[in-house]
Protein backbone atom coordinates (compact mmCIF):
# COMPACT_ATOMS: atom_id res chain seq x y z
CA UNK A 1 0.00 0.00 0.00
CA UNK A 2 2.64 2.71 0.78
CA UNK A 3 4.48 1.89 -2.57
CA UNK A 4 0.72 2.34 -4.89
CA UNK A 5 0.73 5.74 -2.58
CA UNK A 6 3.80 7.22 -3.52
CA UNK A 7 2.69 6.77 -7.31
CA UNK A 8 2.02 10.39 -8.26
CA UNK A 9 -1.17 11.12 -9.98
CA UNK A 10 -1.46 11.17 -13.59
CA UNK A 11 -2.93 14.94 -13.89
CA UNK A 12 0.29 16.40 -11.78
CA UNK A 13 2.68 14.33 -13.71
CA UNK A 14 0.93 15.47 -16.87
CA UNK A 15 1.24 19.29 -15.58
CA UNK A 16 4.87 19.00 -14.79
CA UNK A 17 5.98 17.74 -18.35
CA UNK A 18 3.93 20.48 -20.22
CA UNK A 19 5.91 22.74 -17.88
CA UNK A 20 9.04 21.38 -19.14
CA UNK A 21 7.95 21.81 -22.44
CA UNK A 22 6.86 25.49 -22.30
CA UNK A 23 10.46 25.98 -20.32
CA UNK A 24 11.84 23.96 -23.67
CA UNK A 25 9.90 25.66 -26.44
CA UNK A 26 10.61 29.15 -24.76
CA UNK A 27 14.26 28.57 -25.18
CA UNK A 28 14.20 27.12 -28.72
CA UNK A 29 11.92 30.10 -30.26
CA UNK A 30 12.90 32.71 -28.23
CA UNK A 31 16.27 33.59 -30.41
CA UNK A 32 13.42 33.95 -33.41
CA UNK A 33 12.51 37.19 -31.78
CA UNK A 34 13.82 40.72 -33.19
CA UNK A 35 15.03 43.81 -31.29
CA UNK A 36 13.93 47.12 -31.96
CA UNK A 37 15.98 49.37 -34.00
CA UNK A 38 17.63 52.25 -32.91
CA UNK A 39 17.11 55.82 -35.54
CA UNK A 40 20.93 55.11 -35.97
CA UNK A 41 20.56 51.46 -37.21
CA UNK A 42 17.81 52.42 -39.67
CA UNK A 43 19.69 55.17 -41.06
CA UNK A 44 22.73 53.07 -41.34
CA UNK A 45 20.56 50.70 -43.05
CA UNK A 46 18.87 52.95 -45.48
CA UNK A 47 22.31 54.17 -46.62
CA UNK A 48 23.87 50.43 -47.15
CA UNK A 49 20.62 49.77 -48.93
CA UNK A 50 21.13 52.51 -51.39
CA UNK A 51 24.72 51.65 -52.00
CA UNK A 52 23.87 48.27 -52.59
CA UNK A 53 21.39 48.70 -54.66
CA UNK A 54 24.07 50.32 -57.35
CA UNK A 55 27.63 48.27 -56.15
CA UNK A 56 25.96 45.32 -55.42
CA UNK A 57 22.66 44.21 -56.38
CA UNK A 58 21.81 41.10 -54.70
CA UNK A 59 25.14 40.79 -53.25
CA UNK A 60 26.13 40.29 -56.91
CA UNK A 61 28.44 42.08 -58.76
CA UNK A 62 26.73 44.68 -61.81
CA UNK A 63 27.19 44.57 -65.08
CA UNK A 64 30.42 45.61 -66.07
CA UNK A 65 30.34 48.69 -68.88
CA UNK A 66 31.81 47.46 -72.27
CA UNK A 67 35.26 48.51 -72.30
CA UNK A 68 36.21 48.98 -76.29
CA UNK A 69 37.75 52.43 -78.22
CA UNK A 70 34.03 54.33 -78.18
CA UNK A 71 34.28 53.77 -73.95
CA UNK A 72 33.59 57.03 -72.29
CA UNK A 73 35.67 58.21 -69.51
CA UNK A 74 32.35 57.83 -67.61
CA UNK A 75 32.22 54.25 -68.58
CA UNK A 76 36.11 53.60 -67.69
CA UNK A 77 35.47 55.08 -63.86
CA UNK A 78 32.27 53.18 -63.45
CA UNK A 79 34.21 49.92 -64.64
CA UNK A 80 36.69 50.95 -62.01
CA UNK A 81 34.57 51.39 -59.08
CA UNK A 82 32.52 47.99 -59.71
CA UNK A 83 35.91 45.77 -60.77
CA UNK A 84 38.34 47.02 -58.24
CA UNK A 85 39.45 44.80 -55.59
CA UNK A 86 40.18 47.57 -53.13
CA UNK A 87 36.93 48.96 -53.48
CA UNK A 88 34.81 46.06 -52.85
CA UNK A 89 37.27 45.51 -49.76
CA UNK A 90 35.96 48.87 -48.57
CA UNK A 91 32.38 48.26 -49.11
CA UNK A 92 32.49 44.83 -47.13
CA UNK A 93 34.12 46.40 -44.63
CA UNK A 94 31.42 48.94 -44.38
CA UNK A 95 28.05 46.34 -44.39
CA UNK A 96 30.07 44.32 -41.71
CA UNK A 97 29.96 47.71 -39.33
CA UNK A 98 26.37 48.30 -40.52
CA UNK A 99 26.05 45.15 -39.15
CA UNK A 100 27.78 45.57 -35.75
CA UNK A 101 25.30 48.32 -35.16
CA UNK A 102 22.69 45.36 -34.57
CA UNK A 103 24.92 43.72 -32.17
CA UNK A 104 25.79 46.20 -30.03
CA UNK A 105 21.80 47.21 -29.49
CA UNK A 106 20.66 43.84 -28.83
CA UNK A 107 20.01 42.13 -25.97
CA UNK A 108 22.19 39.25 -24.69
CA UNK A 109 20.70 36.03 -25.29
CA UNK A 110 18.32 34.15 -22.45
CA UNK A 111 20.30 31.39 -21.23
CA UNK A 112 18.19 27.78 -20.70
CA UNK A 113 19.16 26.70 -17.09
CA UNK A 114 18.55 23.12 -15.63
CA UNK A 115 19.16 21.61 -12.33
CA UNK A 116 18.93 18.49 -11.10
CA UNK A 117 19.37 17.64 -7.38
CA UNK A 118 20.70 13.61 -6.82
CA UNK A 119 20.66 11.81 -3.36
CA UNK A 120 20.46 8.03 -4.56
CA UNK A 121 17.77 8.92 -6.85
CA UNK A 122 16.54 12.14 -8.66
CA UNK A 123 15.00 14.19 -6.03
CA UNK A 124 14.31 17.03 -8.14
CA UNK A 125 14.53 18.59 -11.66
CA UNK A 126 14.61 21.94 -12.48
CA UNK A 127 14.46 23.65 -15.57
CA UNK A 128 14.55 27.62 -15.81
CA UNK A 129 15.43 30.41 -18.08
CA UNK A 130 17.66 33.35 -17.10
CA UNK A 131 18.34 36.62 -18.91
CA UNK A 132 20.72 39.77 -18.54
CA UNK A 133 19.27 43.36 -17.81
CA UNK A 134 21.63 45.62 -18.88
CA UNK A 135 21.37 49.25 -17.35
CA UNK A 136 19.35 51.60 -19.21
CA UNK A 137 20.51 53.43 -22.36
CA UNK A 138 23.64 51.41 -22.12
CA UNK A 139 22.45 48.81 -25.53
CA UNK A 140 20.95 52.55 -27.17
CA UNK A 141 24.79 54.32 -26.49
CA UNK A 142 26.49 51.12 -27.76
CA UNK A 143 24.18 51.38 -30.59
CA UNK A 144 24.87 54.91 -31.25
CA UNK A 145 29.32 54.21 -30.60
CA UNK A 146 28.59 51.70 -33.81
CA UNK A 147 26.24 53.76 -35.84
CA UNK A 148 28.88 56.21 -35.74
CA UNK A 149 31.70 53.77 -36.67
CA UNK A 150 29.55 52.41 -39.53
CA UNK A 151 29.46 56.27 -40.91
CA UNK A 152 33.10 56.42 -40.28
CA UNK A 153 33.26 52.99 -42.81
CA UNK A 154 30.81 54.13 -44.95
CA UNK A 155 33.22 57.59 -45.57
CA UNK A 156 36.32 55.30 -45.58
CA UNK A 157 34.39 53.47 -49.12
CA UNK A 158 33.43 56.58 -50.72
CA UNK A 159 37.23 57.67 -50.24
CA UNK A 160 38.67 54.09 -51.49
CA UNK A 161 36.34 54.69 -54.53
CA UNK A 162 37.31 57.95 -55.28
CA UNK A 163 40.74 57.35 -55.03
CA UNK A 164 39.96 54.55 -57.43
CA UNK A 165 38.61 57.26 -60.22
CA UNK A 166 41.72 59.08 -59.85
CA UNK A 167 43.94 56.37 -60.50
CA UNK A 168 41.90 55.52 -64.02
CA UNK A 169 42.10 58.96 -64.75
CA UNK A 170 46.12 59.16 -64.00
CA UNK A 171 46.83 56.72 -66.12
CA UNK A 172 44.14 57.30 -69.00
CA UNK A 173 45.69 61.26 -69.02
CA UNK A 174 49.17 60.02 -69.12
CA UNK A 175 48.40 57.45 -72.16
CA UNK A 176 46.70 60.11 -74.33
CA UNK A 177 49.55 62.29 -73.46
CA UNK A 178 52.53 59.61 -74.58
CA UNK A 179 50.45 59.28 -77.75
CA UNK A 180 50.49 62.89 -78.47
CA UNK A 181 54.42 63.25 -77.19
CA UNK A 182 54.47 60.05 -80.04
CA UNK A 183 52.64 61.90 -82.99
CA UNK A 184 54.21 65.14 -82.59
CA UNK A 185 58.11 63.51 -82.77
CA UNK A 186 56.91 61.85 -85.45
CA UNK A 187 55.96 64.75 -87.09
CA UNK A 188 59.42 66.47 -86.30
CA UNK A 189 61.42 63.26 -87.40
CA UNK A 190 59.10 63.95 -90.92
CA UNK A 191 60.24 67.63 -90.54
CA UNK A 192 63.94 66.38 -89.98
CA UNK A 193 63.89 64.08 -93.16
CA UNK A 194 62.27 67.57 -95.63
CA UNK A 195 65.87 69.27 -93.56
CA UNK A 196 68.11 66.52 -95.04
CA UNK A 197 66.89 66.69 -98.34
CA UNK A 198 67.26 70.28 -97.98
CA UNK A 199 70.78 70.02 -97.36
CA UNK A 200 71.34 67.24 -100.05
CA UNK A 201 70.01 69.69 -102.45
CA UNK A 202 72.29 72.44 -101.21
CA UNK A 203 75.45 69.64 -100.89
CA UNK A 204 74.82 68.66 -104.72
CA UNK A 205 75.40 72.45 -105.80
CA UNK A 206 77.73 73.15 -103.74
CA UNK A 207 76.87 75.55 -101.15
CA UNK A 208 77.58 73.70 -98.34
CA UNK A 209 78.95 70.62 -96.95
CA UNK A 210 78.02 67.11 -96.43
CA UNK A 211 78.79 68.14 -92.41
CA UNK A 212 75.28 69.39 -92.78
CA UNK A 213 73.52 66.35 -94.09
CA UNK A 214 75.15 63.85 -91.05
CA UNK A 215 73.99 66.55 -89.06
CA UNK A 216 70.04 66.15 -89.78
CA UNK A 217 70.78 62.62 -90.37
CA UNK A 218 71.90 62.31 -86.51
CA UNK A 219 69.16 64.43 -85.47
CA UNK A 220 66.63 62.04 -87.21
CA UNK A 221 68.48 59.06 -85.32
CA UNK A 222 68.26 61.01 -81.86
CA UNK A 223 64.92 61.56 -82.31
CA UNK A 224 64.31 57.86 -83.69
CA UNK A 225 65.56 56.69 -80.11
CA UNK A 226 63.85 58.68 -78.22
CA UNK A 227 60.46 57.65 -80.15
CA UNK A 228 61.79 54.20 -79.28
CA UNK A 229 61.58 55.33 -75.70
CA UNK A 230 58.23 56.73 -75.92
CA UNK A 231 56.95 53.27 -77.40
CA UNK A 232 58.80 51.15 -74.96
CA UNK A 233 57.20 53.85 -72.15
CA UNK A 234 53.74 52.58 -73.29
CA UNK A 235 53.71 48.88 -71.59
CA UNK A 236 54.16 50.05 -68.14
CA UNK A 237 51.37 52.42 -68.15
CA UNK A 238 48.92 49.97 -70.18
CA UNK A 239 49.82 47.55 -66.66
CA UNK A 240 49.21 50.92 -64.90
CA UNK A 241 46.12 51.78 -67.13
CA UNK A 242 44.51 47.41 -66.40
CA UNK A 243 45.56 47.11 -62.70
CA UNK A 244 43.80 51.24 -62.33
CA UNK A 245 40.13 48.79 -63.97
CA UNK A 246 41.10 46.00 -61.41
CA UNK A 247 41.84 43.66 -64.10
CA UNK A 248 44.57 40.74 -63.05
CA UNK A 249 47.40 39.67 -64.87
CA UNK A 250 45.44 37.24 -66.77
CA UNK A 251 42.60 39.33 -68.24
CA UNK A 252 43.64 40.81 -71.73
CA UNK A 253 44.43 44.61 -71.89
CA UNK A 254 41.73 46.35 -72.04
CA UNK A 255 41.31 48.53 -75.61
CA UNK A 256 42.55 52.47 -74.95
CA UNK A 257 39.63 55.18 -75.85
CA UNK A 258 39.73 56.70 -79.11
CA UNK A 259 38.85 59.66 -78.07
CA UNK A 260 40.14 62.09 -75.44
CA UNK A 261 37.72 63.88 -72.20
CA UNK A 262 39.11 66.77 -70.24
CA UNK A 263 38.13 66.71 -66.40
CA UNK A 264 35.11 69.69 -65.60
CA UNK A 265 35.55 71.37 -62.25
CA UNK A 266 33.21 74.21 -62.37
CA UNK A 267 34.28 75.83 -59.06
CA UNK A 268 36.03 79.36 -58.82
CA UNK A 269 39.29 79.69 -56.88
CA UNK A 270 37.33 81.00 -53.84
CA UNK A 271 35.05 78.57 -53.74
CA UNK A 272 37.59 75.59 -54.07
CA UNK A 273 38.34 75.39 -50.09
CA UNK A 274 34.74 76.08 -48.93
CA UNK A 275 33.17 73.24 -51.32
CA UNK A 276 36.24 71.05 -50.16
CA UNK A 277 35.69 71.58 -46.55
CA UNK A 278 31.84 70.87 -47.03
CA UNK A 279 32.49 67.69 -49.22
CA UNK A 280 35.24 66.11 -48.72
CA UNK A 281 34.79 62.50 -47.56
CA UNK A 282 37.72 61.95 -45.51
CA UNK A 283 36.89 65.07 -43.61
CA UNK A 284 33.28 63.49 -43.08
CA UNK A 285 34.60 60.01 -41.61
CA UNK A 286 36.93 62.05 -39.20
CA UNK A 287 34.30 63.75 -37.77
CA UNK A 288 32.15 60.36 -37.83
CA UNK A 289 35.58 59.08 -35.56
CA UNK A 290 35.05 62.11 -33.42
CA UNK A 291 30.81 61.26 -32.89
CA UNK A 292 31.65 57.19 -32.28
CA UNK A 293 34.58 58.98 -29.46
CA UNK A 294 31.77 61.18 -27.60
CA UNK A 295 29.30 58.14 -27.92
CA UNK A 296 32.20 56.09 -26.31
CA UNK A 297 32.78 58.59 -23.32
CA UNK A 298 29.04 58.35 -22.33
CA UNK A 299 28.89 54.55 -22.71
CA UNK A 300 32.60 54.24 -20.68
CA UNK A 301 30.70 56.67 -17.51
CA UNK A 302 27.53 54.12 -17.69
CA UNK A 303 30.27 51.31 -16.49
CA UNK A 304 29.50 52.81 -13.10
CA UNK A 305 25.74 51.59 -13.40
CA UNK A 306 25.12 47.81 -12.42
CA UNK A 307 23.47 45.39 -14.46
CA UNK A 308 20.86 42.76 -13.54
CA UNK A 309 19.65 39.13 -14.58
CA UNK A 310 16.58 37.68 -13.90
CA UNK A 311 15.57 33.91 -13.76
CA UNK A 312 12.84 31.74 -13.08
CA UNK A 313 13.17 27.54 -12.31
CA UNK A 314 10.24 25.41 -11.62
CA UNK A 315 11.10 22.24 -9.61
CA UNK A 316 8.47 20.01 -11.89
CA UNK A 317 9.40 16.71 -9.61
CA UNK A 318 7.89 17.96 -6.74
CA UNK A 319 4.18 18.08 -5.56
CA UNK A 320 2.99 20.73 -5.34
CA UNK A 321 5.67 22.66 -8.10
CA UNK A 322 8.47 24.44 -6.30
CA UNK A 323 8.62 27.78 -7.95
CA UNK A 324 12.21 29.41 -7.67
CA UNK A 325 12.57 33.03 -9.20
CA UNK A 326 16.35 34.05 -9.41
CA UNK A 327 18.12 37.75 -9.72
CA UNK A 328 21.60 39.11 -9.41
CA UNK A 329 23.27 42.27 -9.42
CA UNK A 330 26.52 42.86 -10.77
CA UNK A 331 28.29 45.18 -8.59
CA UNK A 332 30.74 47.65 -10.42
CA UNK A 333 33.27 48.24 -7.88
CA UNK A 334 36.75 48.89 -9.71
CA UNK A 335 36.30 52.32 -9.52
CA UNK A 336 39.99 52.77 -11.59
CA UNK A 337 38.72 50.27 -13.85
CA UNK A 338 35.85 52.50 -14.89
CA UNK A 339 37.96 55.37 -14.61
CA UNK A 340 40.43 54.46 -17.00
CA UNK A 341 37.59 53.56 -19.47
CA UNK A 342 36.58 57.11 -19.02
CA UNK A 343 40.33 58.52 -19.60
CA UNK A 344 40.58 56.24 -22.62
CA UNK A 345 37.23 57.42 -24.29
CA UNK A 346 38.46 61.32 -23.47
CA UNK A 347 41.94 60.61 -24.92
CA UNK A 348 40.35 58.79 -28.33
CA UNK A 349 38.39 61.65 -28.63
CA UNK A 350 40.77 64.53 -28.29
CA UNK A 351 43.08 62.46 -30.81
CA UNK A 352 40.46 61.86 -33.66
CA UNK A 353 39.67 66.00 -33.15
CA UNK A 354 43.63 66.38 -33.32
CA UNK A 355 43.55 64.59 -36.44
CA UNK A 356 40.31 66.29 -37.96
CA UNK A 357 42.17 69.62 -37.54
CA UNK A 358 45.46 68.88 -39.02
CA UNK A 359 43.09 67.11 -42.36
CA UNK A 360 41.51 70.60 -42.72
CA UNK A 361 45.17 72.07 -42.35
CA UNK A 362 46.27 69.82 -44.69
CA UNK A 363 43.47 70.58 -47.13
CA UNK A 364 43.67 74.01 -47.65
CA UNK A 365 47.53 73.11 -48.45
CA UNK A 366 47.10 70.85 -50.65
CA UNK A 367 43.54 73.35 -51.99
CA UNK A 368 46.42 76.15 -52.27
CA UNK A 369 49.05 73.72 -54.19
CA UNK A 370 46.71 72.41 -56.79
CA UNK A 371 45.33 75.58 -57.32
CA UNK A 372 48.50 77.30 -58.39
CA UNK A 373 49.36 74.19 -60.57
CA UNK A 374 46.24 74.76 -62.20
CA UNK A 375 46.65 78.29 -62.58
CA UNK A 376 50.45 78.05 -63.78
CA UNK A 377 49.47 75.15 -66.23
CA UNK A 378 46.99 77.41 -67.84
CA UNK A 379 49.32 80.33 -67.94
CA UNK A 380 51.71 78.19 -69.68
CA UNK A 381 49.24 76.60 -72.67
CA UNK A 382 48.08 80.56 -73.33
CA UNK A 383 51.87 81.05 -73.69
CA UNK A 384 52.74 78.11 -75.98
CA UNK A 385 49.23 78.76 -77.90
CA UNK A 386 49.16 82.55 -78.25
CA UNK A 387 52.91 83.48 -78.68
CA UNK A 388 55.90 81.08 -78.33
CA UNK A 389 54.77 78.13 -80.95
CA UNK A 390 53.32 80.70 -83.51
CA UNK A 391 56.68 82.45 -83.21
CA UNK A 392 58.30 79.32 -83.35
CA UNK A 393 56.87 77.97 -86.45
CA UNK A 394 57.77 81.74 -88.21
CA UNK A 395 61.01 81.42 -86.82
CA UNK A 396 61.61 78.27 -88.74
CA UNK A 397 60.57 78.92 -92.15
CA UNK A 398 62.24 82.34 -91.87
CA UNK A 399 65.45 79.98 -91.07
CA UNK A 400 64.42 77.50 -93.68
CA UNK A 401 64.32 80.64 -96.13
CA UNK A 402 68.09 82.15 -95.11
CA UNK A 403 69.32 78.53 -95.23
CA UNK A 404 68.44 78.52 -99.19
CA UNK A 405 69.79 81.88 -99.53
CA UNK A 406 73.06 81.17 -97.66
CA UNK A 407 72.40 83.36 -94.88
CA UNK A 408 72.58 80.89 -91.95
CA UNK A 409 74.34 77.72 -91.33
CA UNK A 410 72.71 74.43 -90.97
CA UNK A 411 73.54 74.27 -87.29
CA UNK A 412 70.81 77.38 -86.68
CA UNK A 413 68.10 75.54 -88.85
CA UNK A 414 68.14 72.38 -86.71
CA UNK A 415 68.48 74.59 -83.68
CA UNK A 416 65.28 76.37 -84.84
CA UNK A 417 63.50 73.05 -85.44
CA UNK A 418 64.39 71.49 -81.89
CA UNK A 419 63.26 74.75 -80.30
CA UNK A 420 59.65 73.97 -82.11
CA UNK A 421 59.89 70.20 -80.82
CA UNK A 422 60.72 71.58 -77.85
CA UNK A 423 57.68 74.00 -76.86
CA UNK A 424 55.33 71.42 -78.75
CA UNK A 425 56.51 68.81 -75.67
CA UNK A 426 55.66 71.51 -73.50
CA UNK A 427 52.35 72.00 -74.59
CA UNK A 428 51.99 68.47 -74.34
CA UNK A 429 52.93 68.48 -71.09
CA UNK A 430 51.49 71.30 -69.83
CA UNK A 431 48.57 70.12 -71.19
CA UNK A 432 48.80 66.83 -68.92
CA UNK A 433 49.25 68.94 -65.94
CA UNK A 434 46.26 70.73 -66.37
CA UNK A 435 44.09 67.30 -66.87
CA UNK A 436 46.27 65.92 -63.63
CA UNK A 437 45.63 68.82 -61.47
CA UNK A 438 41.88 69.18 -62.40
CA UNK A 439 41.62 65.06 -61.04
CA UNK A 440 43.65 66.05 -58.15
CA UNK A 441 41.67 69.15 -57.14
CA UNK A 442 38.11 66.86 -57.87
CA UNK A 443 39.64 64.17 -56.03
CA UNK A 444 40.98 66.67 -53.10
CA UNK A 445 37.41 68.38 -53.02
CA UNK A 446 35.36 64.97 -52.64
CA UNK A 447 37.99 62.61 -50.92
CA UNK A 448 41.22 62.74 -49.71
CA UNK A 449 44.79 63.93 -51.68
CA UNK A 450 46.19 61.25 -54.10
CA UNK A 451 49.30 59.43 -52.51
CA UNK A 452 51.73 61.36 -55.67
CA UNK A 453 50.30 64.66 -56.32
CA UNK A 454 51.04 65.44 -60.03
CA UNK A 455 53.05 62.48 -60.87
CA UNK A 456 51.55 62.22 -64.35
CA UNK A 457 53.61 65.46 -65.27
CA UNK A 458 56.66 64.72 -62.94
CA UNK A 459 59.24 65.06 -65.36
CA UNK A 460 58.19 68.22 -66.89
CA UNK A 461 59.93 71.43 -66.42
CA UNK A 462 56.75 72.95 -65.46
CA UNK A 463 55.66 70.36 -63.46
CA UNK A 464 58.49 71.16 -61.12
CA UNK A 465 57.10 74.57 -61.14
CA UNK A 466 59.65 76.21 -63.55
CA UNK A 467 57.88 78.53 -66.07
CA UNK A 468 58.15 78.13 -69.84
CA UNK A 469 61.45 80.14 -70.96
CA UNK A 470 61.65 81.54 -74.52
CA UNK A 471 63.71 79.06 -76.30
CA UNK A 472 66.66 80.41 -78.63
CA UNK A 473 65.40 81.34 -82.16
CA UNK A 474 66.95 81.82 -85.31
CA UNK A 475 66.51 83.08 -88.71
CA UNK A 476 65.86 86.75 -88.69
CA UNK A 477 63.86 86.61 -85.24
Amino acid sequence: MGEIENIEPAHLRFQRIMALAALTAAAIFLPGCKGIPTQGERQSRADLKAVTQDYRPGDRKAALPTLDTNATLSALLTYAMLNQPRVEAAYYDYAAAVERVTTARSWPDPQFTFQMDIQNVVTSIMPGLMGSIPWPDKLRVGAEVASAESRGKYFAFQSVVLESAFEVKRTYYQLYFLAEKIRVNQETLQLLGELEKLARAQNEVGKVTLQDVLRAQIEQVRLRTEIANLEDSRSSLLAQFKAALGLGANDPMPPIPGRFESTSLDLTAEKLLETALAQNQRLKALEAEVRAAEASIILARKAARPDFSLGFMADVKMNPTLNRPLGTVSLPIWRDKIAAQIAEAQANKRSAQARLSDEQIALAVDVAERSFLYRQATRNLALLNDQLLPKARQSLEVARSAYLAGQTDFFNLTDTERTLLGFKLDKVEATAQREIVLAELSLIIQGMPPANPSNAAETSSMSRGKPVAPRKMNGGM
